[in-house]
């Protein structure tokens, strides 16, 4: 058996006693002082508090956009509660092989920090209970299409009159418009605002970029937004609604990089930065490998022709001047990829480095595992989690002087913390087992 079907949800049949809110936690905890590196512990104790310590996020998202957003929300302290569908997250199923079904490596990446529950929110009981949730909650994410939101009733309006301190940031796929009720995910985004046509302007072919780039950024924006509206609640007392279209914030991204002389009215040249399109904008080729490098000022430039040992490109008109380099930079990215396939990676390297050209080598997925700055940042991290054993854990590389340690979890197991949940939003036991019978409530199987 294979997919959702062999992670069913079971009905709860005893109900343990709900910790303090940010108390009780060790146990769960435990599995980050496996760590490795220098970052490992600083940033994952259970002592200390950090900066977003008691706010309360409901996270009605899946999938990256949202999760994205909310588990750096719980790396810094938040209490992140998500509410998840009967099958649970779809990065649960469709992110790679695991030891246990539904907790795929991208999933326990997303969702480190976070306590989940199961609630069908389809039915009257289950919407019920996440109002009850919504009243003590700061922070409300969700991703659900508009019209799926008001059918749930779960419009601002709705929930505004139960909490009006609630911050509600609403992740969609595009704003008001002809698109408006279109299902949306980051390679439709990235067609739709032109990223797939700007490698079809570098290679002949549009193709999207291997990295769900539009949702990871766009969760960086609503993070940002979330933030600042949690800003000025604490100088006004209230909340508000927050909506992030995932199309126009792509296009204007991609716009204000490429709009270029088109920016002018009349336009001075076609869209397109050239220096960002030019099919030999990539990895430089030397004789052995790949070195990455880039020269923007005068002075960079300039140690680049001496290092190639063409000295007399300092004076050539095309390459004289910033200017001059970007209207003619097809015609110096083709000298420099001529000299560099003359000598060897590492000999580039030492080259680049003296004469402090910004360069780094070319990684592979395998060899970025490796690369020694990784290393010596503590970036990865092996790590016991509860239900899939060792693991490479990815520390938050952010550094802040004043972080604190916030208490985390490790990525919880579907409907892991359904009953403790309800129990701190005042539901008895009972209540809770009868949901469970009923269906509206689900629990991770044993």
């Amino acid at each position: 058996m294979c997919g959702p079907e062999a992670f069913r949800l079971s009905k709860r049949t005893e109900i343990p006693t709900a910790p303090a809110r940010g108390r009780g936690y060790a146990a769960e905890v435990r599995f980050f002082q496996a760590a490795s590196g220098p970052a490992a512990m600083s940033q994952h104790s259970v002592s200390g508090a950090g900066a977003l310590s008691g706010i309360r996020v409901l996270d009605l998202t899946s999938a990256v956009v949202g999760p994205y957003a909310s588990k750096i929300m719980a790396d810094h302290g938040a209490d992140v509660i998500k509410v998840e569908a009967g099958e649970g997250d779809v990065i649960r199923w469709i992110a790679g092989p695991s030891p246990t079904p539904g907790m795929s490596g991208k999933f326990l990446h997303l969702n480190r920090g976070k306590r989940s529950i199961v609630l069908d929110l389809k039915r009257a009981e289950g919407r019920e209970a996440a109002m009850r949730l919504v009243a003590r909650t700061d922070v409300l994410l969700i991703n659900m299409r508009p019209r799926a939101v008001k059918r749930l009733g779960l419009d601002y309006e709705d929930v505004a009159r139960i909490n009006p301190r609630l911050v509600y940031c609403a992740m969609v796929g595009f704003g008001p418009g002809p698109y408006r009720d279109t299902p949306a995910y980051d390679s439709i985004i990235q067609g739709g605002a032109g990223v797939a046509a700007l490698a079809e302007m570098a290679t002949g072919e549009p193709r999207y970029v291997p990295y769900v780039v539009a949702d990871r950024t766009v969760g960086l924006m609503a993070l940002n937004a979330v933030m600042m509206a949690l800003f000025q609640r604490e100088r006004t007392g209230a909340g508000q609604r927050i909506e992030v279209p995932m199309f126009e914030n792509m296009a204007a991204l991609v716009l204000s990089e490429h709009l270029y002389g088109a920016t002018f009215d009349p336009p001075l040249s076609p869209p397109g930065d050239l220096r960002l399109i030019d099919p030999q904008a990539r990895p430089v080729k030397t004789l052995d490998g790949y070195v990455c490098l880039t020269t923007n000022t005068d002075a960079q430039a300039f140690a680049l022709m001496r290092v190639m040992g063409r000295p007399e490109m300092q004076t050539d008109p095309r390459f004289c001047t910033k200017q001059a380099r970007a209207a003619h930079s097809s015609e110096y990215f083709g000298i420099r990829a001529q000299e560099m396939a003359k000598r060897t990676t590492a000999e580039w390297l030492a080259l680049l480095k003296e004469a402090d050209i910004p360069a780094m080598p070319y990684n592979t997925l395998d060899s970025l595992r490796a690369d020694p700055q990784v290393r010596a940042s503590g970036l990865l991290r092996a790590v016991d989690h509860p239900s899939e054993g060792r693991m490479w854990d990815l520390a938050d590389p952010t550094q802040m002087s004043a972080r604190g340690e916030p208490a985390t979890r490790p990525a919880p197991r579907l409907g892991e913390h359904g009953a403790e949940i309800l129990a701190e939003a005042g539901y008895a036991p009972e209540e809770i087992d009868a949901l469970a019978a009923a269906g509206v409530l689900g629990a991770a199987a044993d």
